[in-house]
């Protein structure tokens, strides 16, 4: 066998038993490590944020409509969703229209009429979260002012005083990210899951 031949077969040797190594450490060995890490430290989030009795995940967002995709009048509304048919996490994106584009104006338009409507207030009340989509087409979470402007809607529904309701609301609020961050926000799944539970209770 030549030298040539010789050091050819050692370097691939070299080179196949780097990648075993390299493979059980990085592959293997630091998936291991930061999957632990992960359920030690922050198991809600490493395995998906979900929602009591298994009910979807609090990072994603939920329509509650009936069957025709009529809103149900004993849960809070979410906002619009771009993302497939709504809230569909294998479609996530926003509709990619421009704020003039004839067809987001219109569509604004209607949902805002429908929204007033539905809450028994003048349109220019509909907060701008309820009648636009998030750029992800998932986002679970609506404004403050949209939360308020439903409760009298829900209270009625569901045969309770508005008080209590408002009560339930303004003990979900979530505040900005790092204190400065963004809006204070309501998670929508979560509270319609806290109301279902205070009524079941």
């Amino acid at each position: 066998m030549s030298s040539t031949t010789r050091t050819t077969m050692r370097t691939a040797g070299v080179a196949v038993r780097a990648m075993l190594v390299l493979t059980l450490v990085l592959g293997v060995g630091y998936t291991l490590l930061v999957t632990g890490i992960g359920q030690l430290l922050l198991p809600a989030q490493a395995n998906g944020s979900m929602l009591p009795g298994d009910r979807g995940s609090a990072l994603i967002g939920q329509s509650f409509t009936d069957a025709e995709g009529e809103a149900l009048p004993e849960y809070f509304q979410s906002r619009p969703s771009a993302a497939g048919d709504g809230y569909d996490g294998a479609s996530s994106g926003g509709s990619n229209l421009g704020p003039e584009n004839p067809d987001l104006v219109a569509a604004i338009a209607e949902r805002k009429a429908e929204i007033a409507a539905r809450e028994g207030v003048d349109p220019s009340a509909v907060p701008a979260d309820a009648v636009t989509a998030s750029g992800s087409g998932l986002d679970p979470h609506i404004s403050v002012a949209y939360a308020l402007l439903q409760v009298p809607r829900v209270a009625a529904a569901r045969d309770l005083p508005e008080d209590e309701v408002r009560a339930l609301v303004e003990s979900r609020i979530q505040g900005r990210d790092l204190g400065f961050l963004g809006e204070e926000r309501i998670n929508v799944a979560e509270l319609n899951l806290a109301l279902d539970d205070r009524e079941g209770a």
